[in-house]
C-alpha cells in the first residue's frame, strides 16, 4: 500500500510539472504574437511613409513633386476607407505653382494643380502622432520658411 501512495504522488507531481510547463509556453507564445504584431505595424507604417518621405528634402525639382503629388493622389484613392491613411497636400501661398494650389483642408483624390518642372521646391511632411503615419506633405518655394501647419 506504501509504494501505491508513493507511486500516486510521484504521478502527480509529473502532471503538476507537465501543467506548469504548459502554462509557461503559452504564456511565452501569447507574448511574442504581441512583440510580432508591434514589429510587423512599425514596418507598415515605415512602408507607408517612405512612399512620401523619399520626397522630402529642400532643392526638390518640381517633376519631383508632380511625381508625389501623383503618389498622394494615388494612395488617397486606394486607401479611400481609411481615414488613417490619407494624406493632405498643402501648397504654401507664395510658391511658383501651375494652376490650383491645394490648400491642405481635404484629401485630394485628382489632380487639379502641379509645379513648375524648371523651379525648385521645399517638401516636408508632417505625421500623426499617434498613428505615426504621414498626414500632410506641405510644398513650398526652395529655400523658404514658409512651413504651413
Amino acid at each position: 500500500m506504501e509504494n501505491a501512495s508513493k507511486a500516486l504522488i510521484i504521478a502527480g507531481a509529473i502532471l503538476l510539472s507537465i501543467l506548469i510547463i504548459s502554462l509557461g509556453i503559452m504564456i511565452f507564445r501569447q507574448a511574442s504574437g504581441v512583440v510580432d504584431s508591434n514589429a510587423m505595424d512599425e514596418v507598415a507604417v515605415s512602408s507607408f511613409n517612405q512612399k512620401f518621405t523619399q520626397y522630402e528634402g529642400e532643392n526638390i525639382r518640381g517633376a519631383n513633386v508632380n511625381a508625389l503629388i501623383n503618389t498622394v493622389i494615388q494612395n488617397n484613392l486606394t486607401n479611400s476607407g481609411d481615414t488613417s491613411k490619407q494624406v493632405v497636400i498643402s501648397v504654401a501661398a507664395n510658391t511658383s505653382w501651375n494652376g490650383d494650389k491645394y490648400t491642405g483642408e481635404t484629401p485630394q483624390t485628382e489632380k487639379k494643380g502641379s509645379a513648375q518642372t524648371g523651379k525648385s521646391y521645399k517638401v516636408t511632411c508632417k505625421s500623426d502622432e499617434k498613428s505615426g503615419y504621414v498626414t500632410k506633405v506641405i510644398i513650398a518655394n526652395a529655400g523658404s520658411t514658409d512651413n504651413q501647419e
